[in-house]
C-alpha cells in the first residue's frame, strides 16, 4: 500500500498510524510527488491530530523524547524518501527502545543520522550568515529587523530560539522565500506564519496591501548608510594576502551569497 499525505508532520504521523493499524506501507509520498504505481494501491490520508498525537506519544515513550525530536528534525529536511527512512527508524526504535541511537553502523540509523546532521549544520551556518535590514512597516509605521533566506531545509523553527534570545526586545522577521512563510518574533515570543515572497516590492501587483493582512516593508532611510558601513568594515577587516576563495565557499556556500549584505550588489 502506498500512502499519500498533505506534506504536514501530522499527515506523516497519520500515515505511520495506518502502517500499523490499516496496512503496511510500501511507500509514503507527499501530495504532488506521487507517481501512479500499477502494482500497488494508493490511499490518500487526511491528517488526523488524534492519530498523530498517539504516534508522537508512542515514539516519545517507547523510544525516547530525544528520538521524537530527531524524527521531527529529519522530517523538516528536504531529503528524498525521508518518510520511509523515518518509518524504518521508528519501527526499529519500537523494537530496541532508546538504545537505537547507539547503533551508528546500522543502515537505518545511519541514514537518519546523516540527514539530521545536514539539517543541524544548515541551522548552525544560518545562525552566523543571516543578515538583517532595518525596515519599516508602511501600514503601522513601526520599524523592525528583516531578513530573507532560502534554506535547503525547513529550519525556521530551529532558528527561532537563537535569534529570539539574541534580539530580546527588538521585533524581527526571518522570511523563508522558498516556502512562503516567516518567523515573526518580539520579546522572546515567536510564531511562524505564511508570508508572501514579495513584501519588500512596492511594485508587486499580486498583493492587496490595503487589507492589512500582508505587511508592506520598505527599507528605512538609514538602511543604505548602514549597508555601506558594513561593507566597508568587511573590506577593511579582510586580509587580502590571505584570501582563500575555496575555503570561503566551504564555510559560506555560494547559494547563500545573494542574501549577504557584504557580497550583494545593493
Amino acid at each position: 500500500m502506498n500512502y499519500i499525505y498533505d506534506k504536514t508532520y501530522a499527515g506523516f504521523l497519520t500515515c505511520v498510524y495506518h502502517h500499523w493499524y490499516t496496512e503496511k506501507a510500501e511507500g509514503i509520498f507527499p501530495e504532488g510527488d506521487y507517481q501512479l504505481d500499477l502494482y500497488r494501491y494508493a490511499m490518500t490520508v487526511l491528517a488526523d491530530e488524534d492519530k498523530a498525537e498517539r504516534v508522537q506519544g508512542a515514539i516519545a515513550t517507547r523510544i525516547s523524547k530525544w528520538d521524537a525530536q530527531r524524527v521531527y528534525q529529519v522530517f523538516c529536511s528536504n531529503e528524498a524518501e525521508k518518510e520511509m527512512k523515518l518509518l524504518h527508524y521508528i519501527a526499529l526504535g519500537f523494537k530496541l527502545g532508546s538504545k537505537i541511537r547507539l547503533l551508528h553502523g546500522d543502515p537505518v540509523v545511519k541514514a537518519v543520522e546523516a540527514t539530521e546532521r545536514r539539517v543541524s549544520f544548515e541551522v548552525h551556518r544560518l545562525c552566523g550568515l543571516i543578515r538583517f535590514s532595518e525596515v519599516q512597516n508602511i501600514q503601522s509605521g513601526k520599524t523592525l529587523l528583516y531578513s530573507k533566506i532560502e534554506p535547503d531545509n525547513d529550519v525556521l523553527e530551529f532558528l527561532a530560539p537563537h535569534f529570539s534570545d539574541r534580539f530580546k526586545s527588538e521585533p524581527f522577521i526571518i522570511h523563508d522565500l522558498r516556502r512562503g512563510k516567516a518567523l515573526f518574533a518580539c520579546g522572546r515570543k515567536w510564531e511562524i506564519a505564511a508570508l508572501a515572497p514579495d513584501v519588500e516590492r512596492s511594485d508587486n501587483k499580486n498583493i492587496d496591501y490595503n487589507t492589512g493582512a500582508v505587511p508592506r516593508l520598505e527599507a528605512t532611510s538609514q538602511e543604505a548608510d548602514i549597508r555601506i558601513l558594513w561593507k566597508q568594515y568587511f573590506e577593511v577587516m579582510a586580509t587580502r594576502e590571505r584570501t582563500n576563495p575555496k575555503c570561503q565557499r566551504n564555510f559560506m556556500p555560494t547559494r547563500y551569497w545573494k542574501h549577504l549584505t557584504e557580497i550583494d550588489g545593493s
